[in-house]
């Protein structure tokens, strides 16, 4: 079960996991979307009166570019925790929209995690995925996800806790999304010079100017790579994202670039639950649900 806080950020650092699971004969995926993404940027310059600032109507169009991120990945099951607009977009720290009451960022914890459990004790996963405490890169909407995530691992096996949303259960791993420092230096100098739109390492002097939390490498203990077609899948999920990925930015000039090393990788870090064997060159878990009996 993969817990993204808005449409597009399924694929961006989960699309090939997600791809490959939903793929596989002996396992499921479900995806959890915290909000509609209704913050979101409108890189559609026919599509700009959907914005926050001017009609609002973007969560809803984005319902729409993540049911098509769905059919590309494969997805079968998703939800929207608490349902379709429960919960809104807050924005990026220190911005207005962090005050909406119907924010995710404003929301009771222990009301959104009940949510999150309700869903867990329906599915039953062995396994959680979601951010790290500081959300990759502090967004309000990632921070609460983590949070969620973190408490349900435990909260749904507790059975005095959201009573009447279904029998206990624990999964047996909870992992947390992980960009490598090593990952980042190699994008930085590729593409510090790059002439694309929304070029998150244009004008800076090094990777320590994004404000985005890096892993070391020898923390990152899963690394999740792609198989044919799965790549191509990540792709045609992203390019469903049409709001919010430019087909002339960064993210389309990432994947034409260096394509595989780029986007054909995804790694993670274990959070909570025991650690599978390894078989890469750092001794990496090669499958998220590695060690566990199912």
């Amino acid at each position: 079960m993969f817990v993204h806080a808005h449409p597009d950020d399924e694929v961006i650092s989960t699309g090939i996991a997600i791809a490959s699971y939903a793929a596989a004969p002996e396992t499921s995926v479900t995806l959890v979307t915290c909000t509609l993404g209704e913050e979101g940027e409108v890189l559609v310059p026919e599509l700009v009166n959907l914005r926050a600032d001017l009609g609002d109507q973007l969560g809803g169009y984005r319902i729409g570019e993540l049911a098509g991120s769905c059919a590309a990945l494969g997805v079968t099951e998703h939800r929207f925790l608490g349902g379709p607009g429960r919960f809104r977009d807050s924005g990026m720290m220190g911005t207005p929209p962090n005050d909406h009451p119907r924010s995710l960022w404003q929301a009771d914890l222990d009301e959104a995690t009940a949510e999150l459990v309700r869903i867990v004790r329906e599915i039953r996963p062995h396994v959680l995925v979601s951010y790290d405490s500081f959300g990759s890169y502090g967004h309000p909407d990632h921070i609460r996800a983590h949070e969620v995530t973190a408490r349900a691992f435990t909260d749904a096996a507790d059975p005095s806790f959201a009573p009447g949303t279904g029998a206990p259960w624990q999964p047996a791993k909870r992992y947390e999304t992980a960009m490598s420092r090593s990952q980042a230096v190699a994008g930085f100098e590729h593409f510090r010079d790059e002439a694309t739109t929304d070029n998150p390492f244009a004008g800076l002097a090094s990777v320590d100017d994004l404000p985005v939390r890096f892993v070391e490498d020898d923390a990152i203990t899963t690394e999740i790579t792609a198989a044919e077609p799965f790549l191509d899948a990540k792709i045609a999920a992203m390019r469903a994202h049409r709001t919010q990925m430019a087909v002339d930015g960064f993210f389309f000039a990432l994947a034409d670039g260096i394509g595989q090393r780029a986007w054909g990788t995804e790694l993670f870090v274990l959070a909570a639950g025991e650690r599978g064997p390894g078989a890469t060159a750092h001794g990496r878990e090669q499958d998220l649900l590695a060690g566990i009996d199912l």
